[in-house]
C-alpha cells in the first residue's frame, strides 16, 4: 500500500501535464498518506513545478571511436621502445603458442566429428532388434559441430590479433 501511495505521489509529482497541489498525513499509527484533497492533519507540501520536467535536452555522449583522445599526461609510467619490443615479442609468441594448440585441438575435433558421423547412435530392445536412435545421433553430432567451430572462430581471432601485430 506505501509503495502504490508513494509511486502515484512520484507520477503526480513528475507529470508536467497534471500539477495538483499535494497534501501529506502521517495517522495515530504513522502510516503516511499522500492525497490531492487537503484533509485533517494534512500538511500541504510545496513542490516546484519546473523541478518536475523531464527533459531529453542532455547532451549525448560520443562513442569511444568518435570521441578524440585526451592526450596522455606527463606524469603517466612509459617504457622505453626496446621494452615494448620484447613485450610485443613475448605477445606474439603467445598468441602463436595459443593459435598452434587451437589448430591440434581443430583437428582433434574434425576427427572426432568424422568418427561420430560413423558410429550412429542405436539401441536393442528385448526382442533382439537394433533400432537407430536418430534424435540422440543428431544430438551427438549437432555438438561435436559446435565443438568444430568454435575452434575455427578461435583460430579466426588469434590470426586477426596476430595480424594486427604486424
Amino acid at each position: 500500500m506505501k509503495k502504490h501511495l508513494f509511486l502515484s505521489l512520484i507520477a503526480i509529482t513528475l507529470s508536467s501535464h497534471a500539477f495538483a497541489e499535494i497534501y501529506k498525513r502521517v495517522d495515530a499509527d504513522g502510516r503516511v498518506t499522500y492525497s490531492n484533497i487537503k484533509s485533517k492533519g494534512a500538511t500541504r507540501l510545496e513542490l516546484d513545478p519546473d523541478a518536475n520536467i523531464i527533459s531529453n535536452d542532455r547532451p549525448k555522449a560520443t562513442s569511444p571511436s568518435s570521441a578524440k583522445r585526451a592526450p596522455t599526461p606527463e606524469s603517466f609510467p612509459r617504457v622505453d621502445a626496446n621494452t615494448q619490443n620484447q613485450r610485443d615479442g613475448k605477445r606474439r609468441e603467445i598468441l602463436q603458442n595459443e593459435l598452434e594448440a587451437e589448430k591440434l585441438a581443430l583437428e582433434d575435433a574434425k576427427k572426432a566429428y568424422a568418427e561420430g558421423e560413423s558410429n550412429p547412435e542405436v539401441y536393442k530392445t528385448a526382442a533382439g532388434k537394433t533400432f537407430r536412435n536418430v534424435a540422440k545421433f543428431e544430438e551427438k553430432m549437432k555438438d561435436l559441430q559446435a565443438t568444430v567451430d568454435n575452434h575455427k572462430k578461435n583460430i579466426e581471432l588469434l590470426q586477426k590479433e596476430l595480424d594486427s601485430l604486424h
